[in-house]
């Protein structure tokens, strides 16, 4: 390739990367985010004057083309109202209520911008490593000596801290990335994606690194056992210079991630959903929780009551024409439904184990990774060998995702509860209100800066 083919390459490399950065740097236009709320309500709309004005007004009216009897009709359009009033009651909830942005109440920390992005090598080992990069091997960013007192203890309540960091001068600045696998500050995205800060920092002169952990357990152990075991992250997450935001400029609370459509950090941010405007975070997690529940209901008792009469027609001598418009309900009904009842389940799952969708990506790249050590520990058709190792790892350290879960309560049930609150009733309707979304208290199996910590460290009544 000639110089002035590299020339011209490179300044259309340099010119993708500019629109790049403006675009994770610049929100969404307004009309852009509320755009698909419309589309929302549009098939709501049309599906229900199907159901209404088609459906159930032939047998209301007894029309030649109705497929039931008065009374059928009447029954059905009482149960379809109180479903889409429910429905739209929730939707309403989760669409005006803010997620929660600690940029308008948390007072901004001035920092300068790092000099020179991290080289090549400092991302191949932060990110390709299988066993993840300790934080021993990284540069503090910020003196945290003056900031320890403002963080709990474990198994209290981590406080929101606005630490004065000192400036960094010409010298001391350095550019690294930071790798968070727990909740607090996981890099991983959603569907439609939280983006983090920056993996950036100014370093500042200051204390040694924290001591590692023991990272092989037990010395009987064979050097490949050794060399494998699991090795949970040693990020100090709840610490303030990994909790700092570059582009909103805050201190972010625990579990609170910047998302690049919205441009501004979502406290306890879960995923940006373009069906309701916003992002799904503290303050209105329950109220999506409460929308997709009641959405799927209802897309499910349109669809089985149009498809059920329509077959149950077919057998009649007489039977009625298939209105076209009944195909496009279903097909509407169906894919909406599905799509609704998957997400329900899921977000059931993710808050019976206090976590976000954000934080259960960490989780995921953690198991691939300790697959990825069974795989070269054992052959691919040892079974029972990988069961054991990952048998006696869950015994010295307990189980990823729940002993290992920064944010674990205890229990199911109290995870619930810290979302969808402790009446009954509130969990099936929009009523209440959020988290608190600032202050969360933590699994006592961690150390004070979010470190996980081995059985024989836990707090005696818990091992």
């Amino acid at each position: 390739m000639s110089s002035s083919d590299r020339t011209c390459c490179g300044v259309v490399e340099e010119a993708r990367t500019r629109a790049r950065n403006r675009r994770a740097n610049k929100p969404q236009p307004w009309i852009a985010l509320k755009f698909a709320v419309g589309l929302t309500l549009a098939l709501i709309a049309y599906t229900s004057y199907v159901y209404v004005g088609i459906f159930c007004k032939d047998m209301i009216v007894k029309n030649e083309n109705a497929l039931g009897n008065l009374t059928t009709g009447i029954v059905f359009l009482v149960i379809f109202s109180f479903l889409l009033l429910v429905t739209l009651w929730s939707y309403f909830a989760v669409v005006t209520t803010s997620p929660g942005y600690p940029a308008d109440f948390i007072e901004k920390t001035e920092l300068e911008r790092p000099g020179q992005p991290p080289t090549h090598a400092q991302q191949s080992a932060t990110f390709n490593d299988t066993r993840g990069m300790s934080f021993e091997l990284m540069s503090p960013a910020v003196d945290v000596s003056n900031h320890g007192s403002a963080l709990s203890n474990s198994g209290n309540n981590v406080p929101v801290t606005h630490p004065a960091v000192p400036a960094a001068t010409k010298q001391d600045r350095v550019y690294h990335p930071t790798l968070h696998y727990q909740g607090t500050s996981t890099p991983g995205e959603a569907h439609i994606v939280d983006v983090p800060a920056h993996h950036e920092s100014v370093h500042v002169p200051g204390p040694a690194p924290h001591p590692p952990h023991e990272n092989f357990g037990d010395p009987n152990l064979d050097a490949s056992s050794a060399m494998f075991a699991r090795r949970p992250s040693t990020t100090p997450v709840l610490t303030p210079e990994y909790r700092f935001c570059n582009r909103d400029r805050i201190i972010k609370p625990p579990r609170t991630h910047h998302c690049r459509a919205c441009g501004t950090c979502v406290l306890k941010y879960d995923h940006h959903c373009p069906w309701v405007g916003h992002c799904v975070g503290a303050y209105n997690h329950k109220f999506f929780v409460n929308f997709v529940q009641w959405a799927s209901i209802l897309s499910f008792w349109m669809f089985a009551t149009v498809l059920g009469l329509n077959i149950k027609s077919r057998t009649r001598p007489s039977a009625p024409a298939l209105n076209p418009q009944y195909i496009v309900l279903l097909a509407q009904t169906a894919l909406f439904g599905l799509f609704c009842f998957l997400m329900f389940l899921t977000q059931v799952q993710l808050i019976m184990l206090n976590q976000t969708t954000v934080e259960s990506l960490g989780f995921r790249s953690m198991k691939e990774r300790e697959q990825d050590n069974l795989a070269h520990m054992h052959r691919w058709y040892e079974y029972g060998a990988k069961k054991r190792t990952r048998r006696r790892w869950d015994k010295e350290w307990g189980r990823i995702g729940k002993e290992g879960n920064l944010w674990w309560l205890g229990s199911r049930r109290a995870n619930w509860e810290s979302v969808m609150g402790k009446n009954v009733w509130w969990w099936f309707l929009p009523v209440g209100h959020g988290l608190d979304g600032m202050n969360f208290p933590t699994n006592p199996r961690f150390d004070k800066e979010g470190r996980w910590r081995r059985r024989r460290e836990w707090p005696s009544d818990l091992r």
